[in-house]
């Protein structure tokens, strides 16, 4: 795991899911799987919490606790008990929470050492910073996907004999 490639990655995602999602009508955006899965809407709520509980506030607190402290649990499912508000000021916050994360995380000068640093899961035990760092790059990737199948899927009749070759019209993903 190469830290500026993974930050690179990272940066990228709030122009994917602008390019995704600005400007889609309602029902686009929150046009879900049915019960037990997520719209675009939700999944973009998920990222941004994410953001502000997940990923930066566990690298701090393998760089500075170790695994003396064990990471907070985190809520994959907060966003939805939050007010609604048009996906474009979602955007917004999601773009100024990444750029913030990743301006603190290049603030550090991570060294290849750090990366080696161990925290504690409250799942999986042991990790390092490294697999945690990656599995962010991931878990982003993971969702634009998500995002792309969930939208596709809104034409899933539409297309006739041709969804024998799009699979994605047929992968439902629960909510995570």
């Amino acid at each position: 795991m190469e830290l500026a490639q993974a930050t690179a990655m990272l940066a990228r995602t709030p122009s994917t899911l602008e390019t995704l999602l600005a400007d889609l009508r309602p029902e686009w955006v929150h046009w879900n799987d049915g019960p037990g899965t997520w719209s675009a809407y939700e999944i973009l709520g998920h990222l941004l919490h994410g953001e502000a509980t997940n990923w930066l506030p566990r690298a701090r607190m393998i760089l500075e606790h170790g695994t003396e402290r064990p990471f907070e649990p985190f809520d994959r499912l907060a966003m939805l008990s939050w007010e609604h508000e048009p996906v474009d000021a979602l955007l917004a916050r999601f773009s100024d929470a990444r750029r913030i994360s990743l301006a603190e995380l290049s603030s550090r000068a991570l060294s290849a050492s750090d990366l080696d640093r161990r925290g504690h899961h409250p799942e999986f035990g042991e990790v390092t910073l490294g697999q945690m760092l990656a599995t962010w790059v991931v878990h982003d990737l993971t969702h634009l996907a998500h995002i792309g199948e969930v939208l596709a899927r809104r034409y899933r009749d539409e297309v006739g004999p041709w969804r024998a070759y799009l699979p994605a019209l047929d992968r439902v993903v629960d909510a995570e």
